[in-house]
């Protein structure tokens, strides 16, 4: 049977699968590339987990490979291999609001926890926040409740930047705080001053068009339904989705 749309090519298959945890002896263990595919799938179609075809393994082994990998690290390691090799001489960051579904939003209330939701234009929402190469290939990415602001993510985001990179962001980033981080680093931000900036600093109004490769990077993963709109009730679950489909991407 020929390979379906959206599952992982040969290609892929054989740079993921040395990075998958190794399946102990002696117990028998469902076939990875089959369960990978599901739970790409789900995300893909932004379906329910019980909505999975039978043809990837019960749904239920989906979900609970897909979280239990997520506690063990496993999706994180993933991301961090295949973006060693990045190219650090220009990077770029920048955010984008998702839509929470009302079935992720149905948690307890009171119990001090946001859940990476909050309210904003577009309702209740979550942020993804991105650092992604000149290739526009992610590298880092965080998750907050859609009404923070951007620069309160920016250090963070920023903190594998290395001497002579080019760091280029909106004016939402323009923080004595993100430019003292880049300097501190030996890197240079080249990110345009707020109207009511003091002072002066540097900026290339060519270098900055490149800029748009993150919002592309955006685009590309919100060709997947269930990253465009969050169903996933836990803010973990659902990063971890983005760092899987991000991980593709490279």
């Amino acid at each position: 049977m020929s390979r379906r749309r959206y599952e992982l090519t040969d290609r892929e298959w054989s740079i993921i699968a040395p990075l998958l945890p190794n399946k102990p002896r002696g117990i028998p263990c469902v076939d990875d590339r089959r369960v990978l595919n599901g739970i790409l799938w789900r995300f893909r179609t932004g379906s329910p987990w019980a909505e999975v075809p039978e043809r990837y393994d019960p749904p239920t082994t989906c979900y609970n490979r897909f979280v239990r990998w997520r506690k063990a690290g496993v999706w994180d390691r993933l991301l961090a291999a295949v973006s060693e090799a990045y190219d650090g001489d220009i990077v770029m960051i920048d955010s984008s609001c998702v839509r929470v579904h009302q079935h992720a939003a149905n948690g307890k209330k009171g119990d001090g926890d946001d859940g990476c939701m909050g309210r904003s234009r577009g309702g209740l929402t979550s942020k993804i926040h991105a650092l992604v190469d000149a290739e526009g290939r992610p590298v880092t990415l965080r998750l907050t409740a859609g009404q923070i602001a951007d620069c309160t993510q920016g250090e963070a985001l920023i903190e594998g930047l290395g001497e002579g990179d080019i760091l280029l962001a909106d004016k939402g980033y323009d923080s004595d705080a993100i430019r003292a981080r880049a300097k501190q680093r030996k890197a240079w931000a080249n990110i345009p001053p707020k109207a009511n900036r003091k002072g002066t600093f540097a900026f290339s109004a060519w270098l900055y068009r490149q800029r748009n490769l993150v919002e592309r990077f955006f685009n590309r993963i919100k060709h997947f339904r269930g990253i465009a709109t969050r169903y996933d009730k836990d803010p973990a679950d659902y990063l971890a989705a983005v760092k899987l489909v991000a991980a593709r991407i490279w």
